[in-house]
Formats: structure tokens, C-alpha cells, sequence
């Protein structure tokens, strides 16, 4: 798996190829921990989402999603969260505005709860899903606040 996510951030022509071999590989699949990217993947996703929803994931988890949670730790969480450029919370809150623009009710939920361990507040919430309401229509921005009210407590 580094080799494919080294390939990743260098040559995008060559993703394909790797990707393609390594899901007619009958090798037993490694996991997040084997990856540099994953162990920096799996310690931000715990801080970010916790350790009990991470934990219940991980416990869940079964031979057919097994290689979609580790391209999660390892892309999402590993070389993307994980990156200095962006504060969690700056993180979180873009986050919350594509989930809402997108309409990916359950992903929303999570990462409204997520915000106890980003430092985005109730108020960064609010303002994040009135700019969204702007830019990706009422709609979705109205179904957004209906979930980001009932997270919180509303």
C-alpha cells in the first residue's frame, strides 16, 4: 500500500496500474498499521472522531469493507487530515459544508459530532451552513440545519 499511495502524490497515470494489480493480488491485504500513512491515518481519525466510533468501526468491520476502511485511514485521514497546511477545526469545517452541499445526511452527523474534538464551535457551524445555503442552495442548507440541530441538541 505506500507504493500506491507514493504513486498517488507523483503519477497519476500509474494509480490505475497499481491499483489494478494490486486488486487481482491474492496476498493477504495489509492493514492501515502496516503504512506510515495509516498509523498517522488511524491516530488522526481517533482524535478527530473518537475512539469509541472509531473502535465500533473497527470491530464492525468485515473481509468486504476491510480495504475501504483502510483507503480511508490511509488517504482521508492519513495524507489528508494529517497534512499541517489546515487546522482540524478549518478541516471540519469545510468538511461540514461539502457533506451538507453533497447531502451526505449520516457523514454530516458524524462529523457535526466530530466538532467536540475540532474546536468548531455551534456558532462556526451555523455560519458554515449559511455560507452553504448561498453557494449550494437552500435546500440542502435546510436539511443540513435540521441535522446539525438535532447533533446538537436543538
Amino acid at each position: 500500500m505506500v507504493s500506491y499511495i507514493t504513486q498517488l502524490t507523483t503519477d497519476n497515470s500509474q494509480i490505475c496500474k497499481t491499483k489494478m494489480k494490486n486488486k487481482k493480488s491474492t496476498s493477504k491485504a495489509k492493514t492501515s498499521s502496516d503504512s506510515p500513512l495509516g498509523d498517522g491515518g488511524m491516530q488522526t481519525r481517533r482524535a478527530v472522531l473518537g475512539n469509541e466510533h472509531v473502535d465500533n468501526v473497527e470491530k464492525n468491520k468485515t473481509a468486504f469493507d476491510e480495504d475501504f476502511q483502510e483507503y480511508i485511514t490511509n488517504s482521508a485521514w492519513g495524507a489528508v487530515w494529517s497534512r499541517p497546511g489546515l487546522t482540524r477545526r478549518e478541516r471540519s469545517l469545510i468538511t461540514i459544508a461539502l457533506l451538507a452541499a453533497l447531502k451526505h445526511e449520516d457523514e454530516l452527523a458524524m462529523h457535526i459530532r466530530a466538532t467536540k474534538n475540532t474546536g468548531a464551535t455551534e456558532d462556526d457551524i451555523k455560519e458554515v451552513l449559511l455560507h452553504t445555503a448561498v453557494y449550494a442552495g437552500v435546500p440542502a442548507a435546510n436539511s443540513a440545519f435540521k441535522i446539525a440541530k438535532k447533533v446538537l441538541g436543538y
